[in-house]
């Protein structure tokens, strides 16, 4: 019995030394993998070359994500592609002597809201801008032009004099106590202005922003229309920061939709496109001086969203500094920097393994602040990452340092995916939450249009029998964006069920983008001029 027992002594001792020095090794090897990987963190990436590879996943998503806008559109419809949709709210502005027939509704409903129709306007001209090669490479630059253009002739037309904006088209209260298709919107429908007398410094400037990018995308192919553009931005822009005024305290009835917490945020974002359209250095010196000082909120990251365009800001003024640091005065220096280093703070909280990093997440790593409409933050975050990435890949910037770590442009770009991958389906219920997309999307849409089929004859109220049907929506709101999951990443497919499941255009406008900058391998950036 000793000897056995010494026997099973010994085999214990040989496995306590062998696990010891296996722990051991792991712990030299894991030591020099960790200085390998910090002496390279201060090397480049590889430069990217023009589009690469096209990544099928998602060039099938941005296909499909495109045509929401197509869902979307009111007026006289041109080479329409939707077959349950026809034309619509043809007689929106007649009282003001004014063509407003065109622009998008806004979500389920058949509001026209400037605000956020501006909004989408500013991020789709921002995803031409910087992805439109890799849009073109899988055929939708064309439709992201036309439907940017919908919007902006729109924007035109609703800005008739320098100090007057039409910021509404229909009555939220009325239009919310119909279920019908927007086909049979036959009649005038009220309209709301800012002007001198009643301001509105922050939807003034978001579409000085709208005109002001555009510009840019339509200045090869359009120039005098791009020229149009550029006028009414500039007018727009000095009517926004002349008269200022939040534009929900002065029509309070607009705040139970889009109300704005400030203008301060909107006037950086416009002066910034401006900058870029015009390369007129007031419009720097206007962000970098006071202004700045008071409104970019240097060092504290925020979320990128219809209200707030500082993090869009402070990233796309870091194309400033990344691209043209060398023929800038030396008076923007500071000021440009203080952008970019808030800039690197965004992208810190946003990259999971960061000292910094938000707890804003779910469980399985989706960004995750609100429940009405959750997946706008996540979508807009991971668009912002994409954009980060490839100006610190196209300038050959190695790393940004969050605290003592650092990470490299990849470390970006694999957030911005995994985001991507969760709206698409890699997500706990295995559903797509981009219609249309993948096997598994929902089918209850909270879309008036979408949810009544083509020929039903139904006026205001009778109509309601189909926002109540147990049957799946009739017509495919193809594209669409829907609110997403809760915090506990649930989510409830029901009509009824408009915080989850109404989408959005200016959702609309940050998935495209962000699926532009994924689908292809890589793409370096180039000037917007």
């Amino acid at each position: 019995m000793r000897e056995k027992s010494k026997s099973k002594g010994g085999c214990c001792g040989w496995f306590i030394a062998f696990v010891i020095l296996a722990l051991v090794v792991g712990a030299i090897v894991y030591a020099v993998k960790k200085k390998i990987d910090n002496s390279n963190s201060d090397k480049p990436e590889p430069v990217p070359g023009p589009p690469g590879a096209i990544d099928q996943k998602y060039a099938s998503a941005l296909k499909t994500a495109m045509q929401f806008f197509d869902v979307q559109k009111s007026g006289k419809l041109e080479n329409n592609k939707i077959s349950w949709r026809g034309d619509s709210a043809l007689k929106d502005g007649k009282q003001a002597d004014l063509d407003l027939t065109k622009g998008m509704y806004d979500a389920g409903d058949h509001m026209k809201f400037g605000f956020p129709m501006a909004f989408t306007a500013s991020v789709l001209s921002w995803a031409i801008l910087e992805y439109g090669d890799q849009m073109d490479a899988v055929g939708q630059l064309e439709p992201a032009q036309d439907s940017l253009r919908w919007i902006t002739d729109f924007l035109v037309n609703a800005h008739p004099s320098e100090n007057v904006l039409y910021i509404q088209v229909g009555d939220p209260v009325a239009d919310h106590k119909c279920w019908n298709r927007p086909e049979l919107i036959t009649e005038e429908r009220p309209l709301l202005q800012v002007n001198v007398s009643c301001p509105g410094s922050d939807v003034a400037a978001e579409t000085a922003a709208a005109m002001a990018s555009a510009s840019l995308v339509f200045k090869k192919s359009d120039a005098t229309y791009s020229s149009t553009l550029l006028k009414h931005a500039k007018q727009l822009f000095t009517f926004a920061d002349k008269h200022r005024g939040i534009y929900s305290e002065n029509i309070p009835e607009v705040a139970t939709y889009y109300n704005s917490t400030g203008y301060g945020d909107e006037l950086l974002w416009a002066a910034t496109w401006l900058y870029h359209a015009t390369g007129d250095d007031s419009y720097l010196q206007y962000v970098t001086g006071q202004n700045g000082e008071d409104y970019a909120q240097f060092g504290s990251p925020t979320w990128f969203s219809w209200d707030n365009k500082l993090a869009g800001t402070q990233v796309l003024l870091s194309r400033v500094s990344f691209f043209k640091a060398k023929g800038l005065s030396s008076s923007f220096g500071s000021g440009l920097q203080n952008y970019r280093k808030s800039a690197e703070a965004v992208m810190c909280g946003l990259l999971p393994d960061s000292p910094t990093a938000t707890k804003s997440r779910t469980d399985n790593g989706l960004i995750w602040v609100s429940e009405w409409n959750a997946l706008q933050h996540p979508v807009a975050s991971a668009f912002l990452a994409s954009v980060y990435s490839d100006y610190m890949l196209t300038t050959q910037t190695p790393n940004i340092k969050c605290d003592s770590d650092s990470f490299k442009p990849s470390d970006l770009r694999d957030f911005a995916r995994s985001q991507a991958d969760y709206v698409l389906g890699k997500n706990p219920q295995h559903m797509s939450f981009l219609v249309g997309y993948g096997k598994n999307f929902p089918q209850f849409v909270h879309h008036r249009g979408a949810s009544i089929p083509a020929n039903a004859k139904t006026g205001c109220k009778d109509g309601w029998q189909w926002l109540d049907s147990s049957d799946p929506n009739p017509n495919v709101a193809t594209g669409a964006l829907v609110g997403g999951p809760f915090l506990n990443e649930t989510y409830i497919d029901s009509r009824n069920n408009s915080m989850q499941g109404e989408p959005s255009t200016y959702n609309s406008a940050v998935i495209v983008g962000l699926l532009s900058s994924l689908v292809t391998t890589s793409s370096a950036l180039q000037s917007f001029s």
